[in-house]
């Protein structure tokens, strides 16, 4: 799993060192489902250099997620999947530190269609997430997320799963 996770950071390196110009930064996140699988997160944020609703208070933001997930299960063989996501983020004022919350909706494509004892029912997925963090002055930001994946109704079964993580976002 160390070297796994090893070559995931190189790959990431490799992958940041050619979108510098519009790439805000490289998210690890590690987490776990209610079926005790544990899942690694790898990915990138393009940030959208945009700003609404901007006041004392706060203003409204967000970024492109493209990521990398591999699935460790106790009962199955291991899973990966792909995601990509447009996440608006309501970032809260602040000196060296900005609380923020962050919402997004985007797709995902498993490699397995089940999860421990979820039948996921498709390979294809709706990614929905949940997130709260800090981001902090010099960019790097620390924070949880939830995440669930479903694929609507589109075919049954349609059981979902859901992860709980804690991230960590390098700045490029």
């Amino acid at each position: 799993m160390k070297r796994l996770f090893c070559l995931a950071a190189i790959a990431a390196a490799l992958l940041g060192h050619s979108f510098t110009a519009q790439a805000a930064g490289v998210e690890f996140g590690i987490g776990q489902t209610s079926d005790s699988t544990m899942t690694y997160r790898l990915g990138m944020q393009f940030d959208w250099d945009k700003s609404w609703w901007q006041t004392d208070v706060g203003r409204l933001t967000g970024y492109w997620s493209g990521a990398y997930t591999y699935w460790q299960g106790d009962k199955t063989s291991s899973d990966h999947s792909l995601s990509f996501s447009p996440v608006f983020v309501y970032e809260f004022a602040g000196q060296n530190v900005k609380p923020y919350v962050e919402l997004g909706v985007g797709v995902a494509l498993f490699s397995s269609t089940e999860t421990e004892s979820n039948d996921l029912g498709s390979a294809f997925q709706f990614e929905d997430r949940l997130g709260f963090g800090l981001r902090f002055a010099g960019g790097h930001e620390v924070g949880i997320r939830a995440t669930h994946y479903s694929n609507a109704g589109m075919t049954t079964p349609n059981d979902g799963t859901e992860s709980y993580a804690l991230h960590y976002t390098m700045p490029l």
